[in-house]
């Protein structure tokens, strides 16, 4: 990743300064209408990295699925909290 020069830093920190009244968003079109948004198009979930020790067969099973096995496992746990959570 590339650094930022100290002219970038000083020019980020006069920006950042300026009251929204005094930046020019002329250029920027507007949008109004949001009927092809798409909610949490760019949401990506924190994942954490562990060691999980599972049955060799339903290994042998989400492997056998073809794909990213282990992304099968994490929607499969999901569906399994999704069920047995306590009603709001």
């Amino acid at each position: 990743m590339n650094k930022t020069t100290d002219e970038q830093q000083r020019e980020l920190r006069r920006l950042a300064e300026l009251p929204d009244a005094d930046i020019d968003t002329s250029d920027i079109p507007e949008i109004g209408d949001f009927s092809n948004a798409v909610r949490g198009r760019f949401y990506r979930p924190v994942k954490q990295r562990i060691t999980l020790r599972i049955d060799a067969e339903l290994l042998d099973w989400f492997r056998a699925q073809g794909g990213k096995y282990q992304t099968h496992i994490n929607t499969a746990l999901h569906e399994y909290v999704q069920g047995h959570r306590d009603p709001p």
